[in-house]
């Protein structure tokens, strides 16, 4: 082995098999065999960060609590955050006709893995655009298990290329460019940022700090981290906070069908509930 393969930090198969274990108990993730290089380069971040020499320490340190602020740092650093404004699009022309829908109602949505941001503007930019306002009867809650992508998507600044999809019309409507020094960055115009509450939460956590019921929740490209178990376990969870017509929309690998027995399709990845599900949802409504 060359000097240039060498690793700065030994990291065995022992040591790979605790952080998967450690990552599913607090976050659910199931992390494929494939994916240890990935897990030594996230995690020897964190090792340079705490000045901890081995992977072994620093996983004892975890395990025993004498780290108890890393864990946020642990799981921010395994967490996934891929997104874009108007991923799968297929799914915004439906969201916007449940919107003119309900029409004159106060409109409650939950997008459960906000990422960096651009799936709840999305989801706002389609709201504003459905009821041709700036300021919709809507209500945006954006969870996300990484503090980290909570706070970018709060302030809502991004480079002035990641909106280069949206039309010459929305990115005039809804962003605000930058001079000066702020050259080459857009930032979401305050009325949008008004939409949306960002807050952390954890989708394996006993108690969401969350109510509903909601007229849309989004879970997107999210579920695939989860075993099967975990999967039907949040399922459970999500069909009492929906309303009797709600809309459940998914990532385009995901299929709910498999794993809950309340839902059915509405469209592509997109699930309302079932017959029986709606009816004991109205009974307790």
């Amino acid at each position: 082995m060359s000097r240039d393969t060498v690793k700065e930090f030994d990291f065995n198969g022992r040591d790979f098999e605790r952080v998967r274990g450690l990552i599913y108990k607090r976050a659910g993730i199931s992390l494929a065999d494939s994916k240890q290089e990935m897990v030594y380069s996230r995690l020897a971040r964190r090792l340079r960060a705490t000045g901890i020499t081995s992977f072994a320490k620093y996983l004892d340190d975890l395990e025993a609590g004498r780290m108890p602020t890393e864990w946020e740092s642990f799981t921010n650093a395994l967490t996934t955050n891929l997104t874009s404004f108007f991923r799968e699009a297929h799914h915004f022309p439906l969201l916007a006709e449940h919107v003119k829908k309900h029409k004159g109602e106060t409109l409650n949505i939950w997008c459960s893995a906000s990422s960096t941001g651009e799936e709840p503007y999305s989801i706002a930019i389609t709201v504003c655009e459905a009821l041709n306002t700036l300021t919709p009867p809507v209500h945006i809650i954006a969870t996300d298990i990484d503090t980290n992508v909570l706070a970018t998507a709060a302030n809502g600044i991004y480079p002035i290329e990641r909106i280069e999809k949206l039309t010459a019309e929305q990115q005039r409507r809804f962003f605000l460019k930058g001079k000066g020094d702020k050259a080459g960055m857009v930032r979401a115009r305050p009325e949008l940022r008004q939409l949306i509450t960002y807050r952390p939460l954890n989708l394996l956590e006993e108690r969401w700090d969350i109510r509903g019921p909601f007229d849309v929740i989004f879970c997107r490209n999210v579920m695939i981290y989860f075993d099967k178990a975990t999967q039907r376990k949040i399922l459970s969870r999500f069909v009492p906070l929906m309303k009797p017509d709600g809309l459940l929309f998914a990532g385009h690998s995901e299929n709910f069908l498999y794993v809950s027995d309340s839902l059915k399709l509405r469209g592509k990845t997109v699930y309302e509930l079932d017959n029986a599900a709606r009816v004991a949802v109205q009974q307790r409504a």
